[in-house]
């Protein structure tokens, strides 16, 4: 049952636009490399979001044992095991792309110092190279009424895995689960994030990274784990860029200018082209 659950939150597939923001130096890496670093899911700058799957589970477990649940004893150990497993069990990896090239929200992450740009994906071609990789890609899930929903699911899956087995053995019925309530949890965001409008790019869930393709780059103050997400089809495509921002800067003509330059010395013109993001620049 929560499979199915999983599988229809990835089944819609993206048409429009994927923009990708980042630093400069991001855009020469990604140019440089014909990679995308996708981190552990649980490193990335809103991380909270796997916290707030536990809260969601932990709401709802609350609210049908207060109710009169039959079966409290099931109903605590997963809340246990989920607070527990969801942020020291199976690990994602994860990167972002937006509907919207041209957020301020986002400029302010990526951008800060007048060095920022939004990469526009052509989602047909990523969509490919996730599929010669394994990777998923989800719309995320905002509305607290569809995440109270998709919650209340998973919940009336385990009370059926449960009755189904007459198991106690609680934790090894949960580890059948864990696979799938990861994926689900990787794209239900805080409603506050709304307005990112982020579709997700989502790993295989990793078991053993040990003896994974598994990497680590420095972050604000501690390692973070990425895996590289090749912008390759099977096919051999060239990386496909539908449009690209470039964020606020003082200089916009110089910066306009080689930006171009440099995506032309990578041999991509994007199909509509380059354009400012007509935010003004503000020294901070």
């Amino acid at each position: 049952m929560i499979d199915a659950i999983s599988a229809q939150l990835y089944a819609e597939q993206p048409q429009e636009t994927l923009y990708h923001y980042t630093s400069l130096s991001g855009v020469l890496g990604i140019l440089g490399s014909g990679v995308l670093w996708a981190s552990d899911i649980r490193y990335m700058n809103d991380s909270a979001e796997l916290r707030h799957t536990a809260d969601l589970v932990k709401r709802e477990v609350e609210l049908r044992i207060r109710q009169g649940h039959d079966q409290p004893a099931l109903l605590n150990a997963f809340i246990d095991w989920v607070q527990h497993r969801i942020t020291n069990g199976h690990i994602l990896f994860g990167a972002s792309f937006r509907s919207n090239g041209n957020l301020l929200s986002q400029w302010r992450g990526y951008s800060s110092v007048g060095k920022g740009a939004s990469l526009g994906f052509n989602a047909a071609f990523i969509r490919r190279c996730a599929s010669s990789q394994s990777f998923n890609l989800g719309r995320c899930v905002y509305a607290p009424s569809a995440q109270h929903s998709l919650i209340a699911e998973i919940i009336d899956g385990v009370e059926l895995l449960a009755g189904e087995g007459e198991q106690k053995d609680f934790p090894s019925l949960f580890a059948h689960l864990e696979t799938d309530l990861l994926r689900i949890a990787a794209i239900l965001k805080h409603p506050s994030f709304e307005e990112e409008q982020e579709w997700r790019l989502v790993s295989p869930v990793i078991s053993n990274y040990p003896n994974a393709e598994v990497f680590f780059r420095e972050g604000r103050s501690m390692l973070v784990p990425y895996m590289k997400f090749a912008l390759a089809s099977s096919e051999g495509e060239a990386m496909a860029l539908d449009h690209v921002y470039l964020g606020p800067t003082p200089n916009i003509s110089l910066s306009m200018n080689s930006l171009k330059m440099c995506l032309l010395k990578h041999g991509i013109q994007p199909a509509e082209g380059i354009d400012y993001c007509q935010i003004p620049y503000r020294q901070r």
